[in-house]
């Protein structure tokens, strides 16, 4: 069955595989899928994007949530949702691509930094923020965030989180991580992948257990 959201604290680890190519990607997407990570990212800033969209959403897309990354405008929203994608991530906060893909029935991540751009992203209907990148704000930025919240929307830390990291990422409000080079870049090779997909695993459900 299609997630029709964002899956639950079990499976809050997004893949992020900038740099992708389609003939690989479903190979790597058997790899996480196997170590336990349901969200699979591809950034539009990848060779062939909605290609390699097309080829997760069709051997991953029901038991996977498949989105496409850095999407910066309502035609690529529309694009992504053709491919096959369910879920729509951005680096910034902007109102017309969050209704969007809100319209079309996906899930929504829009990037945001300060309470201004969270309550902005809020207004437009967005109930799942991505903290970026997170490496340059901290825990203690998401935890001052976490004050002011409501306590239906939920923060996704990127940029800069690997797994010694994530306790105190979770200790300060954290409902999950979007994942990129720690995780995946087109250099690694495939069991490298695997490794560092079942060390950032372990280490979230480690951290969540003591959350």
């Amino acid at each position: 069955m299609l997630p029709t959201d964002l899956p639950s604290r079990e499976h809050a680890l997004v893949a992020i595989l900038r740099g992708v190519a389609p003939a690989q990607v479903v190979s790597i997407a058997a790899l996480l899928h196997k170590a336990g990570i349901r969200i699979i990212e591809v950034p539009l800033n990848s060779p062939e994007p909605y290609a390699s969209i097309a080829a997760l959403a069709a051997s991953h897309g029901a038991e996977c949530l498949i989105g496409a990354g850095t999407v910066l405008t309502v035609e690529q929203v529309q694009r992504t949702h053709t491919a096959g994608a369910r879920l729509v991530v951005a680096p910034n906060c902007d109102a017309a691509v969050i209704r969007e893909a809100l319209r079309l029935g996906m899930q929504m991540m829009p990037g945001i930094a300060t309470a201004t751009e969270a309550f902005a992203a809020i207004a437009a209907g967005a109930r799942h923020l991505k903290l970026f990148p997170a490496i340059s704000y901290g825990p203690r930025h998401l935890q001052a965030l976490r004050a002011v919240l409501p306590d239906d929307v939920r923060v996704y830390p990127v940029g800069g989180v690997g797994a010694p990291d994530l306790s105190a990422w979770m200790a300060a409000g954290a409902a999950g991580f979007g994942l990129g080079s720690e995780l995946y870049r087109p250099t690694y090779s495939l069991g490298d992948i695997e490794q560092r997909a079942r060390t950032l695993v372990a280490a979230y459900r480690s951290a969540r257990a003591a959350s």
